[in-house]
Parts: C-alpha cells; structure tokens; sequence
C-alpha cells in the first residue's frame, strides 16, 4: 500500500496494520497480557514459527506492540501491546462480538 495512501486514508492504515491471516489472533493473544514467543506459537497453533516472527515484526514495526528483550542466557524476548496497541481492544472486543453473533447465525440456518 502507498504511504499517501495509508496518511490520507483511516480504513487503508487500519487495514496497513491489521492485515494478515495471523495479527487479529496475536493481538488477541496479547489482550490478556505480555507473552513469550513460545506461548504466542502454543495458543496459535496453526502458525508458522516463520509467519509468527514476521508478523510480530510487522506489528512492532507499526508501533502495535511492544518488544522487550533480556540480556540472558538463553535469551528471553516478551511482546506486550504498546500503549496505541490497547487503544485495538474496544475494536477486537467488537469484532469478537461480532464474530460470535456470526457463527450463531449460521447456526441457525
């Protein structure tokens, strides 16, 4: 996506940000507080150890999520949301919501 794009566009610097099978889960993952790497792979199992790694980048890059590493052996590295990554929970929460309220109805049909 341009830059121009995603500065004069809310929609296209949300999806800038969003977009990606995985970040919607990491975030997920992320509302109930700082994780490892290997406690992010353990609840999404289905992911990559490669896509997870490139779409932390990617969410830490766009300033959504924090990165904090300790200078130990073996290393350690948490990710945490950043303080503009908690401003996504009113809206994960909500497409939480949403998502619910989709599966029941396709239940019900």
């Amino acid at each position: 996506m341009e830059k121009k794009i995603v500065e004069n566009c809310p929609i296209g610097a949300t999806l800038k940000v969003l977009s990606g099978k995985w970040k919607l889960l990491i975030l997920f993952s992320l509302e109930g507080g700082t994780k490892r790497f290997n406690e992010l792979r353990r609840e999404i199992p289905e992911i990559t150890q490669r896509m997870l790694t490139t779409q932390l980048r990617e969410l830490e890059n766009d300033k959504i999520i924090i990165r904090k590493v300790y200078a130990c052996v073996p290393p350690k590295v948490e990710y945490s949301l950043s303080p503009i990554g908690k401003t996504l929970l009113p809206v994960l929460e909500n497409l939480k919501k949403w998502g619910a309220c989709y599966i029941k109805k396709l239940m019900q049909k």
